[in-house]
């Protein structure tokens, strides 16, 4: 299963989610720091980074769900792959409070708005989780041999699944016309 929404080959989602994450995640870092010395420069930048984490985040959002219409229903990754954006979600919306309560006075936030960031980083980790769990081990967006239904990757089970670690549904079946990768040698 490959992603639907690629630029010169490669899938536009993970391209994006990179600066949401960091803005955000630093911008909470920035809190800490702020909360620390008491320097207000630290907030306020932290405030400008929300914003930008935000813009980012929508705009990442836009082609994870184009991705996420993609994947066949049934499947566990399309589960995960709600999870996954519902949790994002709720970062967002998180973050967007935070930066609301904010807007009054960006260099002196109250604790509310810094923990709202707080809270949505670790929300953060594991959505992240997830979209690893989508990425790495059901191979969603990368092959179009993707194992939409493999074990979750802390059951200690194969990816591959079925008997003798052929693959299950999704996967490249490998009959005469159609040959997996480790029969081509790849």
């Amino acid at each position: 299963m490959r992603a639907k929404a690629r630029l010169l080959g490669h899938p536009i989602h993970p391209m994006l989610i990179v600066f949401p994450l960091g803005l955000l995640t630093v911008a909470a870092i920035f809190d800490i720091i702020y909360v620390s010395t008491h320097n207000g420069h630290w907030a306020d930048l932290s405030y400008w980074m929300i914003a930008s984490g935000i813009v980012g985040g929508l705009i990442a959002a836009v082609f994870g769900v184009i991705d996420w219409f993609g994947i066949p229903g049934s499947t566990r990754a399309r589960y995960i792959g709600l999870i996954h954006s519902l949790s994002n979600a709720v970062v967002v919306i998180l973050f967007i409070v935070s930066w609301f309560t904010r807007r009054s006075n960006p260099t002196a936030p109250g604790l509310t708005a810094m923990m709202l960031g707080w809270i949505g980083i670790v929300i953060a980790v594991f959505a992240s989780w997830l979209g690893g769990e989508l990425v790495y081990r059901l191979n969603v967006g990368v092959d179009r041999g993707a194992n939409l239904d493999a074990p979750n990757s802390l059951s200690g089970r194969s990816a591959m699944g079925g008997v003798g670690g052929r693959p299950t549904r999704g996967a490249l079946r490998g009959d005469s016309n159609t040959r997996s990768r480790d029969q081509l040698g790849e």
